[in-house]
Parts: structure tokens; sequence; C-alpha cells
């Protein structure tokens, strides 16, 4: 994938800088999207004006850089007698005057970085005589936010694994015995840790990972980002979350549905009809041109409607809806655009997650969510995953 970089290279050329420079490793999504080349040391990405892409790696790195990246060239690190320098001068500055002199090899004396440059590497590459200015707006994160056909498929690829794994998630649920109050299977007790267990497995077995999940029961789910724990309990809500990565192409998906397991209470059940009708509204909402705070106004429309406060309404609200409707997703869990009080337009490409809940701890969490890309005329769901409160074995 060629990332379009027309939006940095006119930063550049507004500010007369010569290039974009990124010393970063691969958990910086800036990093990789614009490298197209993972690592887990840092190593160095120079854009110039002219949008040329050049790499700077350790000689560990140099032959699958050469192979994978997205870059008109990539160079070694000993090339500019790195270890000579290091010998010398110690880490620190042998590592600065090697970056600078790939810098001078280029052609490059003045830089843009971003926010999330090393100060330390700054500081350097100024002391060198390298005109070195920040990159205020997050050009790149503005960039990735419109996502190619190719992404939008590794994104649905993603979901589709996110799908396989809520499907154990609900079949366990589902298939548990109701004692004493407790769901139970095989004889023990169903915990949110075994069904996190579970919810991994399956990740794992469509090449996604995730560091955590939310299996959150009760008063649990009504926090909204409280992972769960202990028993799972009938008749209560319980909120599954779930939002892996591919271990190959690193995008995200993300995904939540509510279950109870028994008899839910009136209020419980009323809370997810009125969660299902503020998801729809929002859905309904979405084209482009429209902006994120407008979808997010539906949303909280509906909540406020039926009774329930929202941060809108009452901005230090505890319960009701307590954040906002959506976020992007891509190669970082949480991106640009939002669909919040602040969410700008809406445009094609856009991938967002579309997730109302309401919380109380007297009465529990509800949580829906699907993720979907923005289009010409209006939006595509990238998750197949029926939506119910009542969980079933298929």
């Amino acid at each position: 994938m060629e990332p379009d970089l027309g939006p940095l290279l006119a930063v550049l050329e507004d500010g007369s800088l010569d290039g974009y420079l990124i010393d970063d490793d691969d958990s910086d999504s800036d990093q990789r999207y614009v490298s197209g080349f993972t690592a887990p040391d840092a190593y160095q990405t120079l854009v110039t004006a002219d949008g040329d892409a050049h790499l700077l790696v350790s000689g560990l790195e140099y032959g699958r850089a050469t192979k994978e990246a997205d870059a008109d060239s990539v160079s070694r690190r000993s090339a500019y007698d790195y270890q000579e320098l290091v010998a010398e001068h110690g880490s620190y500055e042998g590592t600065v005057r090697t970056i600078a002199a790939f810098l001078a090899d280029h052609g490059i004396d003045s830089v843009a970085v971003p926010r999330n440059f090393p100060t330390g590497t700054a500081d350097g590459l100024r002391e060198r005589g390298l005109e070195v200015a920040v990159e205020r707006e997050g050009v790149v994160e503005g960039i990735r936010a419109t996502k190619t056909p190719w992404e939008a498929n590794q994104i649905s690829a993603t979901q589709s694994a996110n799908e396989a794994a809520m499907a154990v998630a609900e079949r366990l649920i589902a298939t548990a015995e109701v004692e004493d109050g407790a769901l139970v299977l095989d004889g023990e007790e169903l915990t949110s840790e075994r069904v996190k267990e579970e919810i991994e497995i399956a990740l794992l077995r469509h090449g996604c990972a995730l560091d955590e999940t939310i299996v959150a029961c009760g008063a649990d789910g009504a926090d909204p980002h409280n992972r769960g724990s202990g028993t799972l309990e009938a008749g209560e809500l319980i909120v599954i979350d779930i939002f892996p990565r591919d271990k190959g192409t690193g995008y995200f998906g993300d995904m939540t549905r509510t279950f109870v397991r028994g008899e839910p209470s009136e209020e419980a059940r009323r809370r997810y009809d009125v969660t299902r009708e503020a998801f729809d509204a929002a859905l309904e909402a979405i084209e482009p041109g429209v902006t994120g705070a407008a979808v997010h106004d539906a949303t909280c429309d509906v909540i406020e409607d039926a009774g329930y406060e929202t941060l809108r309404s009452d901005p230090s609200a505890g319960t009701g809806f307590i954040h906002s409707t959506g976020h992007g997703v891509g190669l970082d869990i949480h991106e640009q655009p939002s669909l919040s009080p602040t969410g700008g337009e809406l445009e094609p490409g856009h991938v967002v997650t579309v997730e109302p809940g309401i919380y109380d701890p007297k009465v529990g969490g509800v949580r829906i969510e699907d993720l979907v890309v923005v289009t010409e005329d209006g939006y595509e769901n990238l998750t197949e995953y029926p939506i119910r409160l009542e969980p079933r074995a298929n």
C-alpha cells in the first residue's frame, strides 16, 4: 500500500522545509504507515519534499527492510560509520551524528518532525546545524483517517475474526446452566476470566491478538472501561467488547455486544431497547459531509428523549450515556475521526465505531457497537454479527 502523502508534502512546501523525519519503532502507527515497515527497535523514515521515502535501519533489519518497506531507498547505519561514532562519542551522540549524516546524504538541511519526536534527537540535530520544526497538527494522523479500499478490507478481515471470537463468547454464555443465580458450565462457575481466555484463543486461531478485552457483568459493566472479573450472573447485563489487532497487517477491529442469560429486569430491557434505538439513529445519520458532532447529537437525542442523562445534557453526569458515540479505527484502536461533540466532517473512507451505551451500577451497563466505513452515499457496515439481548448457541 502506497500512502497518499500529498497533505504532508503541502506542509513541507508551506514551511520551506526539505523533509519530514520520523524516529520511532513500529509501535508508532505513523511510522508504520509511512514506511510500510515494522521493527521493534527505533528506525528513521525520511520523506523528502519531492515525495521520496528513505529509511535508515540497523544492519539486523536491512535485508528485510529492502524487501518489505515502501521506500525509495534503504540505508544501513554502518554506511555512516555508526559503530565507530558510538565508540568515540557514546550512544546518544553517535546516533545523532549518524542521523545527521543520513540527512546530509539526501541533501536535507531542514526537517519537520511529529509532535512525539524524541526531544534529545531534535536538540542534537539542531546542535549540528539542522533546522527542526515540530509539525503540530498531526498531518500524518489526518492522512491515516481516510482509509484506502485495501485498508478497509484489512479492517473488515479483522472484524470477521472478531465476530468468530464473539460467537465463542456468546455460545459459552448461552450454553451455561443457571444455578443459584450464577452461570455454570461444565460443573464450574462461568467467569469473566474464562470467557476472555476463550476469546483470546479464538482470535489467535484467526491470526489476531489483543492485550485486553472486556467481559463485564452487572455493576462492572456500568464502568465502560472495566475489564470485568469474577462469576457471570444470571439475569444480569453482560457487556462484551472485543478490539483485536491483526498480527500481520496491524489493523484493528472493534465490536461490542450485551447479553443477558436468564430473565433481565424490565429496566435493563428498556435500556437495551433505547440503546438499540440510539444505535440505529446514529447509523442513519452517517453520510459524507455530516459532522461527527451531528451523529453524536442524533444519539443523544434518543437517549435524552427516553429520560436518561448524557454528557450533553449534564457534563458532570456519572450515569446514563457517558462517552462519545464513536471513534476512528485503523492502525490504532482510537484514531481520527470521532463521533463526538467536537467531531468534524465525515468523508468517504473514514472508518468509525458506532457505540452508544447507557450505564448505571444499580442496573448494569448496555453497549452496542458496530464498525462502519463511510461511503460516497452513506456507509457500509463492516460488522455482520447479529444484535440480540438473549444469547444463542449458534
